[in-house]
């Protein structure tokens, strides 16, 4: 089982829920030490005093803060839990608010939410069912490893789930930032018309599982090609840039590889379909000679009669 990195306590109203916050996400990333090229050296880092030249154990490490004119403020951790309460242990919900309201650019991280113990359970189902039947998520600040962050807790089927959140103040404002933003450009209609085809030729429903960490996969095929002394295949080349002349001629040719790329799941239903329907016809046909089959005796009956 998995051991939870922060334990304390939802406030909201005069109501306290006792949790316990996991880590929901993993990356799946190849770690890499570091090599002086052409040699078998490891590159290390150390924390080096630069006025002695002598290494600095951790625990001898402050913090400083640069004031201004070569002059820095000093900083220990016991000083930053004073006024940036690392231990505590207070989720407080400062309001509710409809979930679709989040740009999710504000997101960070995500987390799960677990009750506290067996016998805070029920207060916890409480606060889970309220925010689902209200279809709200809760916004509220958390101190984490000297760190404020602000949250958003939200219900998803039996837990609370927990995102971190960027302050305003952290999220950068694009036209500020960038300079080549489109502006007043317009597509005409007839381009309009044709991508919003194209976007509904490739749309469908959102599965995860249909999607990997492919260049993970390559880079550890790289790995083990390398390894066994195999040749290297180099990877495709990104794709140039479509132009203005050619855009409506390049959506035309997307649309129809979009759809060619879904006809044979079509076909097969097709097939599918025509098969249960040849095998309800056939059914009454062979009711139909069985009845013949009775129906000849009856004559001969008749006959001798």
């Amino acid at each position: 089982m998995a051991r939870p990195i922060w334990t304390g306590v939802i406030s909201f109203g005069l109501v306290s829920v006792p949790v316990r916050l996991y880590s929901a996400t993993h990356e799946h990333e190849v770690s890499f030490h570091q090599f002086e090229k052409g040699t078998s050296d490891r590159i290390r880092y150390r924390r080096v005093n630069e006025r002695t030249g002598k290494e600095v154990e951790y625990e001898d490490i402050v913090k400083g803060a640069d004031v201004g004119g070569g002059n820095y403020v000093m900083l220990d951790p016991d000083e930053l839990d004073a006024v940036a309460p690392g231990r505590s242990r207070a989720l407080d919900i400062h309001a509710f608010v409809d979930l679709d309201d989040i740009d999710p650019i504000y997101y960070q991280k995500t987390y799960f939410l677990a009750p506290g113990s067996e016998e805070t359970a029920k207060t916890y189902a409480l606060l889970r069912d309220a925010m689902t039947k209200a279809n709200r998520a809760a916004i509220g600040t958390l101190v984490m490893r000297n760190k404020e962050y602000l949250t958003a807790i939200r219900p998803q089927d039996d837990l609370l789930v927990l995102e971190t959140m960027f302050f305003a103040d952290e999220v950068r404002d694009p036209h500020e930032e960038l300079d080549d933003l489109p502006g007043k450009a317009r597509p005409r209609p007839q381009e309009l018309k044709m991508a919003t085809q194209l976007i509904d030729s490739m749309s469908g429903p959102w599965k995860p599982t249909d999607y990997r960490d492919t260049y993970t996969d390559r880079v550890k095929e790289l790995i083990d090609a390398k390894k066994e002394g195999a040749e290297i295949t180099l990877a495709e080349q990104a794709p140039e840039a479509t132009e203005v002349t050619d855009l409506m001629e390049v959506l035309r040719r997307s649309v129809e590889a979009a759809k060619s790329s879904r006809k044979p799941a079509k076909k097969a239903a097709k097939k599918t379909a025509v098969k249960k329907a040849t095998g309800t016809k056939k059914a009454p046909a062979k009711k139909a000679t069985a009845a013949k089959k009775k129906a000849a005796p009856a004559k001969k009956a008749k006959k001798a009669a």
